[in-house]
């Protein structure tokens, strides 16, 4: 459900200090699965900025929305993690013609993380588990749909050949609660034809989602990333549903993260 190319860009290998501050831009995109188990793919891009702050404990923008809100020790942090995907238009996939088109989703909440190499290991491993709030929006109009559930681990290989290049590899099962799935799965009575029935979604398993990606510093404020994710959705709750089309898909994306102001005050990492 993540926009694959902007996933935790900005954990890029660290030096020792860095910028207390720092005003970033990020862009990319990809051709990406329209849906959890689409069968179809379509090309989606965005750019935004946003802030990063490294307080003693309050950290903004820094591998989460807010960081060390409650504690930030040595292996246990929490924070406040947020998500985002990007929207779909019904009538350019055929499970969902006809029916209304899926909005951006954006995902806030309470995320726990586990520090399982110590920070003075040059790779990093976590163990986190993500609880989120989801709402639906064109911009115009927003709208409550559900909350996700998320454990996820990452690994973290940095300095690959003894340079500025970063490969990661996370696996994320995802749980649908409180209505989310119906988001994607159900289909109303009105929705129906042929091939596609009436569906009433289930709470509960939505799929688990494998991401491999890369990044390389170009310079000290320039970064590239790139990856590919994999979905795979089988055994869940709403397998039975006609808009779950697929049981494996496959997203690949990319984009540029470049810092245009940083402060002149550096801290630890």
């Amino acid at each position: 459900m993540a926009l694959l190319a902007a996933r935790d860009d900005a954990r890029a290998v660290e030096p020792e200090e860095l910028p207390l501050w720092e005003i970033v831009i990020v862009g990319g995109g990809g051709y990406l699965p329209d849906y959890p188990a689409a069968d179809e793919n379509s090309f989606q891009g965005i750019a935004l900025p946003y802030a990063i702050y490294r307080g003693p404990v309050f950290r903004l923008g820094d591998r989460g929305a807010a960081r060390g809100i409650l504690t930030d020790s040595q292996t246990i942090e929490i924070d406040l993690g947020a998500d985002a995907s990007f929207p779909v238009d019904s009538d350019g996939n055929e499970a969902r013609e006809g029916m209304a088109d899926l909005d951006y989703l954006l995902e806030l909440g309470p995320r726990i993380t586990w520090r399982i190499l110590p920070r003075s290991h040059r790779d990093d491993l976590y163990l986190a588990l993500a609880t989120r709030a989801v709402i639906s929006s064109d911009f115009r109009n927003w709208r409550y749909q559900g909350i996700s559930v998320a454990p996820s681990l990452t690994y973290w290989r940095n300095r690959l050949f003894d340079r500025d290049l970063n490969a990661t590899l996370w696996i994320e099962p995802v749980f649908g609660f409180d209505g989310l799935n119906d988001y994607f799965y159900e289909v109303r009575p009105a929705d129906a034809r042929p091939g596609r029935p009436a569906f009433d979604a289930n709470d509960g398993y939505l799929g688990t989602e494998i991401s491999l990606g890369l990044s390389y510093g170009l310079t000290e404020r320039v970064r590239l990333f790139g990856g590919v994710q994999i979905g795979y959705w089988n055994h869940s709750a709403n397998d039975q549903s006609p808009l779950h089309r697929d049981d494996l898909t496959v997203g690949v994306g990319g984009g540029l993260r470049w810092s245009i102001f940083t402060s002149d005050q550096r801290v630890a990492r």
